[in-house]
C-alpha cells in the first residue's frame, strides 16, 4: 500500500523541469478533478496529503479485514482438510441463517460509524460517546433475545437452509451443534462489533485491526487444539471449530471493552464508565434509529436474498456446495479489500460533512473507489494465476471426492476474478453513501440486487439452464455490475450532501 502511495504522488511531482502526469491521469487521480468544480467550498488538500489521509484510515482497516478473513479460510481449510467435503458443508449450511440473526447488528453499526464520524466532526464528544453507550444497551437487549430464538429454531433453520436437502444425516447434524454453539456467543459479539463500529467512527482503525486479528488467532489456536484433538485437548471435529470460534469472540469482546473502559484515564475520545449516564438517550436513539433504520432494510434483504441463493447453491449436491464453500471464502477475502477502503470512506465523508465541507467528502470518497480499482486490477490476475493451488488448500487431497471440489472450485474462480472491479468499487461507494447518510438509497438498491435479482438468476441457472456451479456464479454474481450503474452517478451527482443524521 505504501508503494502505491508513491506511485500516486509521482503523478504530482516536476522531473527535470518536466511535468509528468498525463491529462488522463489528472482527471482520474488529481483532487481538482476528483473533487468537482460545482462542489468546490475551499482549498483542496494538494494530491500527496489527500491520498495519505485515505490510506491512514483506510490501511489499518484493510490489514484488519484481509487478516480476519485470511484467518476464517484457515478455520474452513483446517475443517476441509481435517474432515473433508461433509464437514466444509456442516460449518457452510449455519452461515446464512447466522447472517440473517447478525443482520440487526451490521444495521445498527453502520448507524453508529455514520453518526459517530458526523459527530466528530462536528466536535460534539459527548454526543457521540452517547451514542455508543445507547447503542450498546440497544444491543444487548436484541441480542439476549435473538439468542433464546434461534437456540430454540436451530433445527427449522437449519433444514430451511438447505439442511433437507443434505446427501448425509451427519451434515444437518454437525450443522444444527455447530450453530447453536455459536449463537450462544451472540451478545459477547454484537457489543464487541459495536465498539469496534465506533472507534471506526472516528478514524481509529488501529484498534479495530488489534481487536479482530488477536481474537481471530485466538480461533484458530484453539480450531487446531479442538478440531482434530491436539496439545492434550479431545477430538471434537465440528463442535469443536464452533467452540473454539467463541473462545475468540470472547477474546475479542475483553480487547474492545478495554478500548474504552480505560478511555477516560487516557482522554480517549471515546470513553465509557459506570458513572456515566446508561438512561436511554432519546436523541441519540432516534438517530440510531433512523440511519441504522434504513441500513436494517438492506440487510434484511441482502440476508433473504443470500438465504435463498445459498439454498439454490446447496440443491447442486455436497461435492459442488463444498467448491462453492472454498469460492466463497475466497470472494470474502477479496471482498474485506473493499470493505477496508468502504470503512475509510464512511468515515472521511462523515466526518467532512460534519465540517461543512462536502467538496472534501466527494474528494475522499472517489479516492477511496479509485484505490478500490487498482487494488481490484491485482487481485484480478493472481486469482486467475493462483486458482488451482487455492482451491487445493481448503480440502485434503486424500478426502473423498477431493480432485472434483478443487476442479470446480477452480472453474468458478474465473468469475470471481473477473467480479473485482465491480465488486470493490460498489462497496467504496456505498460506504461513502452511508457515511453521508444516504443509508435508504443504497438499502434499496442492495436489496433490489440482491434478494431479487441474484436469486432469479440462479433459479434460471441452476433450475432452467442447468448451467451447475460456475454458469450459476456468473448468472447470480452478475447483479454486482447493476451496483455500480446507481452508486457512482448517486455518489457524483452529490445529492447526499444536505441528509441529516
Amino acid at each position: 500500500m505504501e508503494n502505491m502511495v508513491k506511485c500516486f504522488d509521482g503523478f504530482y511531482r516536476k522531473k527535470e523541469g518536466m511535468l509528468v502526469q498525463s491529462s488522463l491521469v489528472r482527471r482520474l487521480f488529481a483532487p481538482e478533478s476528483l473533487g468537482g468544480e460545482k462542489h468546490r467550498m475551499g482549498p483542496l488538500p494538494d494530491g500527496k496529503a489527500a491520498y495519505r489521509d485515505v490510506m491512514r484510515i483506510a490501511l489499518p482497516s484493510i490489514i484488519e479485514m484481509v487478516l480476519m478473513s485470511l484467518i476464517g479460510s484457515v478455520d474452513t481449510m483446517m475443517v476441509g482438510n481435517e474432515l473433508g467435503a461433509e464437514a466444509l458443508s456442516s460449518v457452510g449450511l449455519p452461515t446464512q441463517p447466522r447472517m440473517v440473526i447478525l443482520c440487526l447488528f451490521f444495521a445498527l453499526n453502520v448507524g453508529v460509524t455514520a453518526i459517530v464520524a458526523r459527530r466528530k466532526g462536528e466536535e460534539r464528544q459527548e454526543e457521540a460517546n452517547a451514542t455508543l453507550r445507547n447503542a450498546l444497551m440497544l444491543a444487548l437487549g436484541l441480542s439476549v433475545v435473538l439468542t433464546l430464538v434461534a437456540v430454540l429454531l436451530a433445527e427449522p433453520l437449519m433444514r430451511l437452509a438447505g439442511g433437507d436437502q443434505a446427501e448425509s444425516d451427519k451434515v444437518l447434524r454437525d450443522a444444527i451443534d455447530y450453530f447453536r454453539i455459536m449463537t450462544y456467543a451472540l451478545p459477547v459479539s454484537a457489543l464487541s462489533m459495536c465498539i469496534c463500529a465506533a472507534q471506526r467512527g472516528i478514524g481509529k482503525t488501529r484498534i479495530t485491526m488489534w481487536v479482530n486479528v488477536v481474537s481471530n488467532l485466538v480461533n484458530v489456536f484453539f480450531n487446531y487444539c479442538l478440531i482434530g484433538g491436539h496439545l492434550g485437548f479431545p477430538r471434537l471435529e465440528v463442535q469443536g471449530a464452533a467452540i473454539a470460534s467463541v473462545i475468540g469472540m470472547a477474546v475479542g469482546f475483553l480487547m474492545a471493552l478495554a478500548t474504552v473502559s480505560m478511555g477516560g484515564r487516557y482522554k480517549a475520545y471515546l470513553h465509557l464508565s459506570v458513572h456515566d449516564s446508561w438512561r436511554f438517550d432519546r436523541s441519540a436513539m432516534q438517530s440510531i434509529l433512523r440511519v441504522g433504520g434504513n441500513a436494517a432494510v438492506e440487510q434484511l434483504g441482502v440476508r433473504f436474498g443470500f438465504f435463498v441463493y445459498a439454498r439454490i447453491m446447496f440443491s447442486l449436491g455436497t461435492t459442488m456446495y463444498a467448491a462453492n464453500q472454498i469460492c466463497m471464502q475466497l470472494l470474502n477475502i477479496t471482498y474485506t479489500f473493499g470493505d477496508g477502503l468502504g470503512v475509510a470512506s464512511t468515515s472521511l465523508v462523515g466526518q467532512n460533512l460534519g465540517r461543512k465541507r462536502a467538496d472534501l467528502s466527494m474528494l475522499y470518497g472517489k479516492i477511496c473507489q479509485r484505490y478500490a480499482l487498482m487494488i481490484s486490477l491485482v487481485l484480478m490476475v493472481l486469482t486467475v494465476v493462483f486458482r488451482y493451488p487455492l482451491s487445493a488448500w481448503f480440502i485434503g487431497e486424500d478426502t473423498p471426492n477431493a480432485s472434483q471440489v478443487i476442479a470446480y472450485a477452480a472453474e468458478t474462480m474465473l468469475v470471481l476474478a473477473f467480479i473485482q472491479p465491480f465488486q470493490t468499487s460498489s462497496v467504496v461507494l456505498s460506504g461513502a453513501l452511508r457515511g453521508a447518510g444516504d443509508n435508504l438509497y443504497v438499502a434499496l438498491i442492495v436489496t433490489m440486487c440482491v434478494s431479487v435479482v441474484r436469486p432469479i438468476m440462479a433459479v434460471l441457472a441452476v433450475h432452467v439452464l442447468h448451467l451447475g456451479l460456475t454458469g450459476t456464479w456468473i448468472f447470480g454474481m452478475s447483479e454486482i455490475a447493476l451496483r455500480i450503474a446507481f452508486f457512482y452517478p448517486r455518489f457524483a451527482s452529490g445529492k447526499w450532501k444536505d441528509k441529516k443524521v
